[in-house]
């Protein structure tokens, strides 16, 4: 029996490394034996496409052209392969002195082939990335090495309006799943040749396009280096979506704070690359990440800088009181109608008192049930169909509503709490930080509960004081206020006229510092 399972082990293994073996191999001279590997490496897949070909003027010249149906442009494989290789070089005077000297493998690559992307292989792995890719392989009989050939048309989405970040005045496009066509919106909003474009591919199995974009001359070299390195790292199967990437280069895993920033929109990524950030575009997914990322980040919107200066300030403001509003008004309720009565108005202290008279419940337990309910009717509203999700909406009205009031589970104040917080929530432009604000609602709530208004000021401190711990990237999260800058305060909590930002933030770029020059406004005089 023994000897029956090494025999086994030796058979799998010996199928491992003939398998490894034809991966990295290097392409023969024999054609048929080049194609009987790729149809064995790919299990004879039926989107195989293999063509094979005689050209020449004396059709003595075996070709094989290889592409993955459904990834490659067909019409684009028939007008700039098929027929330059079986009609077009027919007619190609192969007296020419040039023609002459070459040989057949030069022939095709300076003559023949009208393609606009044509790169040489020489082994298989990179045939079958590019294979896999949507590219045509072509390979012929007696030569070493072959032609990868762009021929890449899968489907894609039109550009459209992004559904996380909507604005009122601004531009309407948004990112799609392709990486082409994000890097092609960046383009077009940064005309620019210092806009640079790396991209590498991550994951061992899905080998997903990665893409890294800064402006050279702008960026902090050390902060760029410190991307690369930590792309580098990456050592995984699968790269399905940006979050996978931002899991594995955040600085800090254990903090419910988002450390890099993500956006659906090219204006609010261009605006980040000219400050010198580094903007990383995943294939796949209309989510980009932008790094170093602060904290005031997440409460600023694209559309702060489309709307004159003061409205955007108090539209600021107004989101950071909602912040507070969305973290704390549950927990307060809690603390002040359970040990901080005297804080309040007699009046309304004697009518909270009338509300809460038939609840069964203290205080944290009724937060708690309504919190948790509407948790769990938002998510059910986002998972839901479209077609039933407005049922969800009228449960969702009658739980919350009058009907809970009545059955006497929650007070009416109650129901209003959690309507502000819920309200609060919304305002956040960021769903990164709501859904912290999600989150760090409950260990509020039971502070409240246990401590009262002692409580919520102890954790208010320890969470600015985990906040100011954070980097990202090695630049503190909460700069500019933490550290302080002073000039940096033009565009953090406020927002200063654009003629008065006149330089980038002072932790991010360190090489380009200026930014803006145009003189304050003026009007001429008579």
């Amino acid at each position: 029996m023994k000897r029956i399972r090494r025999l086994k082990e030796t058979k799998k293994r010996n199928e491992k490394d003939s398998s490894t073996e034809s991966t990295f191999k290097d392409i023969s001279l024999d054609l048929q034996k080049n194609i009987e590997n790729i149809k064995k490496m790919l299990g004879e897949s039926s989107d195989l496409t293999i063509r094979e070909i005689r050209s020449g003027t004396d059709e003595t010249m075996l070709i094989a052209v290889i592409f993955i149906d459904g990834l490659a442009d067909k019409v684009m494989v028939q007008e700039s392969v098929i027929d330059p290789l079986m009609l077009d070089i027919r007619k190609t005077d192969i007296s020419m002195n040039v023609i002459q000297n070459a040989s057949f493998y030069e022939i095709l690559k300076h003559f023949s082939l009208a393609a606009c992307e044509l790169k040489e292989i020489h082994r298989f792995q990179p045939l079958y990335e590019h294979l896999l890719s949507g590219d045509t392989i072509i390979l012929i009989q007696d030569e070493s090495k072959g032609f990868a050939i762009g021929s890449r048309n899968w489907k894609d989405r039109d550009v459209n309006e992004p559904t996380s970040q909507t604005v009122i005045r601004g531009p309407k496009d948004g990112f799609t799943e392709t990486i082409r066509t994000n890097t092609a919106l960046l383009r077009r909003k940064i005309k620019d040749p210092s806009l640079w474009i790396e991209t590498n591919p991550i994951g061992h199995k899905t080998k997903t396009d990665v893409a890294l974009v800064y402006l050279k001359g702008v960026v902090d070299e050390n902060i760029l280096q410190e991307v690369r390195e930590r792309l580098k790292k990456i050592d995984t199967d699968s790269i399905l979506e940006s979050a996978y990437i931002e899991e594995y280069i955040q600085d800090n895993t254990y903090t419910p704070f988002p450390t890099i920033f993500n956006s659906e929109r090219p204006d609010t990524i261009a605006a980040g690359i000219l400050e010198g950030r580094v903007a990383i575009i995943v294939d796949g997914t209309p989510f980009v990440l932008l790094v170093p990322t602060l904290f005031v980040q997440f409460f600023q919107s694209s559309e702060d800088y489309y709307q004159r200066f003061d409205i955007s300030v108090m539209v600021r403001l107004l989101r950071y009181i909602s912040f507070f509003l969305a973290l704390l008004t549950p927990s307060a309720y809690i603390a002040v109608t359970t040990f901080h009565q005297e804080m309040l108005p007699t009046s309304l202290l004697v009518s909270l008192a009338a509300q809460r008279e038939g609840t069964p419940f203290p205080a944290l337990i009724e937060a708690l049930l309504m919190e948790l309910t509407f948790e769990v009717l938002r998510e059910a509203g986002i998972r839901m169909p479209r077609a039933v999700g407005s049922a969800i909406s009228i449960v969702g009205a009658l739980v919350l509503g009058q009907a809970a009031v009545e059955a006497g589970i929650v007070s009416s104040a109650m129901v209003i709490v959690v309507s502000i917080t819920a309200i609060s929530s919304f305002v956040m432009p960021s769903f990164n930080l709501a859904i912290s604000l999600r989150v760090l609602r409950f260990p509020f709530m039971l502070l409240a509960a246990t401590f009262g208004l002692f409580g919520i000021i102890t954790g208010i401190i320890a969470m600015v004081l985990h906040l100011c711990s954070l980097r990202s990237f090695g630049v503190p999260y909460m700069s500019p206020m933490a550290p302080i800058i002073p000039k940096d305060q033009k565009d953090s909590i406020l927002r200063a006229p654009l003629w008065k930002i006149r330089t980038r933030p002072s932790f991010i770029s360190k090489n380009d510092k200026t930014r803006n020059a145009t003189p304050p406004p003026k009007p001429e005089s008579n």
